[in-house]
């Protein structure tokens, strides 16, 4: 039975990564500028990436997005069961924007079914008012293994009854199975939710597909709502999972060259998207095995969903050697959140609240230390640049207090109040903003300490043309009889 009576569509994939958020983020701001109030729902989400809604607590950073392209306000009940993984196996559990606890998957998989009144609730909050929700799923319903007590595809969908929409990822190939296969083995009441499918991220002439599409129908009787292309303005949208860091370009020559280390468990690595986009930049992720590149000019320290454990990989890889090289060959080190605390001496947690060692010493480039502790600071922010005198804007989402004499020459003022530290040299800078790099006189102004002295970029108006872009090729290329029944 329905949840409320506001229309909805939830678009479920027939695998990760498959384009969903994407796919998302550009109907809902096609419905608004239809002039809908559209907003955008995820069940349950797993990402590092989070952000700070605009009433409070936590929310997967791509919900966030998702908002902003509704052109709404943003909410803990549009994600509200957020799973922040801390290790292998386990991960910290956010419920409608707070801790709810930790779990590792076996134990998760008893919890979910505690959870969908937490789900339903939220989803009805959203629809409240709205004329459209738009709801993302989360990996595919074919994983059928987890189907019972699920809430993150068709156990939603059934118990609020809202129809689906199965995306299938043709540049990964086997996009016919997969969709053959999806439908194959769901239970019928699953297999019934399904209105038809849309095709993502195609490549060349769209008729070479269409006996694919009749295939496709042949075998399971849905009809296509649409073979969308790969997307341009997608490009430039933050991105949500960290597995996109393997596929995002390097660059050419450029002049400069910012290292990014990517940690085991790096989170809001969006943090960065600013700089990539600049287009005198080389922002290069260093993953396992590669050292750090001797010819950058910075190292950005990204946050960390475990500080110590990542602390330890750091050293494993041998970065720490490769950090100590760029500092003595006068290269400069940006630390964020989690990258900040390692910038310290040590990293205490007294009370095991990361699940790994009490302490552990950190990089030795700050002269501060850091303790763990159990209350979790997240907020929006409003901030301004101690070293560059710039406006900032930004989020804190972390554990721990860090202190010491560095912490005398903060870098930034946060609300009013001292953040951060910088080194004698000002060399060293750590920080618990997320989302300095977004402010572009800030990054003008880090930019031109460089030497780049180039035109400064409206990241945020950059985000907003993507976003309408995105809707623009939607509109273009989807079943438009389809999408009057969703907007009309």
């Amino acid at each position: 039975m329905r949840a409320t009576m506001a229309r909805a569509i939830m678009l479920q994939g027939t695998g990760s990564d498959v384009g969903k958020t994407v796919l998302v983020a550009g109907l809902c701001r096609l419905a608004a500028n239809r002039g809908l109030t559209v907003r955008p729902f995820k069940p349950q989400n797993m990402s590092n990436n989070a952000a700070v809604a605009d009433d409070g607590g936590e929310i997967g950073r791509a919900q966030w997005l998702q908002s902003l392209a509704a052109r709404t306000p943003s909410s803990v009940h549009m994600n509200p069961v957020l799973l922040k993984p801390q290790s292998e196996n386990g991960s910290q559990i956010i419920v409608q924007g707070r801790v709810f606890g930790q779990a590792k998957g076996r134990d998760y998989q008893r919890l979910k079914p505690e959870l969908l009144g937490a789900v339903l609730e939220s989803f009805e909050k959203v629809a409240a008012g709205a004329d459209l929700v738009i709801v993302e799923g989360a990996g595919s319903p074919a994983e059928i293994n987890l189907r019972a007590g699920d809430i993150a595809n068709m156990g939603f969908a059934t118990r609020a009854g809202v129809p689906v929409v199965l995306v299938g990822d043709i540049d990964r190939g086997g996009v016919i199975a997969s969709l053959v296969g999806t439908h194959a083995i769901l239970e019928d009441g699953d297999r019934a939710m399904i209105a038809g499918y849309i095709i993502n991220k195609f490549r060349g002439d769209v008729s070479l597909f269409e006996d694919g599409i009749r295939a496709i129908e042949g075998f399971t009787g849905w009809p296509c709502f649409g073979v969308v292309p790969w997307l341009s303005g997608a490009a430039r949208l933050p991105a949500e999972d960290s597995v996109v860091l393997e596929r995002l370009a390097r660059g050419g020559a450029s002049a400069l060259k910012i290292a990014v280390p990517v940690l085991p468990r790096i989170a809001n690595f969006d943090d960065l998207d600013p700089l990539r986009a600049e287009p005198d930049v080389e922002l290069v992720f260093v993953r396992s095995g590669e050292r750090i590149p001797g010819d950058a000019s910075l190292v950005v320290l990204p946050g960390s969903k475990s500080t110590i454990s990542d602390l330890a990989d750091f050293r494993a890889e041998g970065w720490d050697r490769d950090l100590q090289s760029h500092v003595r060959r006068g290269g400069r080190v940006i630390g964020i959140c989690g990258g900040y605390q390692m910038l310290g001496r040590m990293v205490h947690d007294p009370l095991g609240i990361e699940g790994g060692a009490l302490e552990t010493p950190g990089l030795g480039l700050l002269d501060v230390e850091t303790e763990m502790a159990p209350e979790k600071t997240v907020r929006n922010s409003q901030a301004h640049s101690a070293e560059y005198d710039a406006p900032l804007a930004g989020y804190q989402i972390h554990l721990g207090v860090t202190r010491g004499p560095d912490c005398d020459r903060p870098s930034a003022i946060i609300d009013g109040l001292p953040d951060g530290a910088l080194s004698t040299d000002g060399r060293i800078m750590g920080t618990y903003l997320h989302g300095l790099f977004g402010s572009d006189t800030y990054r003008a102004r880090l930019l031109q300490s460089f030497g780049l002295s180039g035109v400064r970029r409206n990241y945020r108006e950059s985000v907003e043309q993507a976003l309408d872009d995105v809707a623009e090729e939607l509109e273009r290329h989807l079943d438009p009889h389809w999408l009057a029944g969703l907007l009309g």
